[in-house]
């Protein structure tokens, strides 16, 4: 492949950013054209000439459609400001508003310009001293993926799952949720429940008794939507779907028939709960929520919301 090739800047780009310990999430061509856009690095330019010009979101997006005819829509300006911008100020490589700090957060003004010695050690990319001025730099500052591992190991979420034993899932609003329906609504509802499944949003499969599960019949693969926690009640032969809701909808009619579908070779009666962590997010979903459906709000742990149906928690005839 030709050295002036846009393509190979671009992928010389992300192994640089991997050099540079940037996450995974970064590691990408959108973050690649932004570390491009700030050296000023168009193809047929050697690294050597690579510059630090004063860029906003707004030209270093049109930079990449001029020298790399890559279109990002204007409504993605914000995807690359949090999603690569925010990570290059927080590793170091790039800063923010260097020609005035005391620039409003978003102002629309905003610039960022690579750190002068990220700028030196990538003008010694592709020569013989690149891999000794990459040792020198990393040597001298902490990745920012070893720092964002460190946080989110002492951010874990810790969940209690039996007597002396717990797991850690993923710090956030939504593994808190997922605490509270295994540690308050469990012992309140499901007396004697054993967790089979509790999801994780940085690892899908955070804690998963596949064994159990599959001796009710039921086998779930990686494709399988599962729901953020299932809890067997042995006593009632029952099997508790449970949302957590903090971001994205309830149990409502489509996914209501998701989970039957999903679920439908069960040997135990199957009971559909949605969670919310308090009663105001809850108003906004009350129109989509199914009926014959439980809801459970962890700022008022002891009540229980029935919707509608013959019976109060429990599983109905046909499941």
């Amino acid at each position: 492949m030709n050295k002036f090739n846009p393509q190979k800047y671009i992928d010389d780009a992300i192994n640089i950013l991997a050099s540079l310990g940037m996450p995974r999430a970064q590691q990408n061509e959108r973050s690649a054209l932004c570390l491009l856009a700030l050296l000023n690095l168009s193809p047929g330019k050697e690294w050597n000439q690579s510059e630090n010009p004063l860029m906003g979101i707004t030209p270093i997006m049109n930079w990449a459609r001029e020298h790399y005819n890559k279109e990002y829509a204007p409504n993605t300006r914000e995807t690359v400001r949090r999603q690569s911008m925010h990570q290059f100020v927080d590793a170091g490589i790039a800063l923010y508003n260097p020609d005035k700090p005391d620039r409003p957060v978003n102002s629309p003004k905003a610039v960022y310009q690579i750190e002068d010695n990220v700028l030196s050690l990538l003008k010694s990319f592709g020569t013989d001293a690149w891999h000794n001025n990459l040792a020198s730099y990393l040597s001298e500052r902490e990745t920012l993926a070893a720092r964002y591992a460190m946080e989110r190991e002492q951010n874990k979420v810790a969940v209690k799952i039996t007597e002396g034993k717990e797991i850690s899932l993923s710090p956030g609003e939504h593994s808190e949720l997922i605490r509270d329906i295994i540690e308050e609504f469990g012992p309140r509802f499901v007396p004697g429940g054993v967790l089979i499944y509790a999801g994780d949003t940085g690892d899908k499969w955070g804690y998963f008794d596949a064994p159990l599960l599959t001796e009710l019949g039921v086998s779930v693969d990686s494709h399988g939507k599962m729901p953020d926690v299932v809890l067997y009640c042995k006593q009632r032969n029952w099997l508790l779907l449970i949302e957590s809701v903090t971001s994205h909808g309830p149990v409502d009619g489509k996914r209501h028939a998701e989970l039957s579908q999903l679920f439908s070779s069960s040997t135990a009666g199957l009971v559909y709960v949605t969670a919310f962590p308090n009663r105001s997010l809850m108003g906004r979903y009350l129109g989509e929520i199914a009926w014959e459906t439980e809801v459970w709000v962890a700022d008022a742990p002891s009540h229980l919301i029935h919707f509608n149906g013959e019976r109060f928690l429990g599983p109905y005839s046909g499941q």
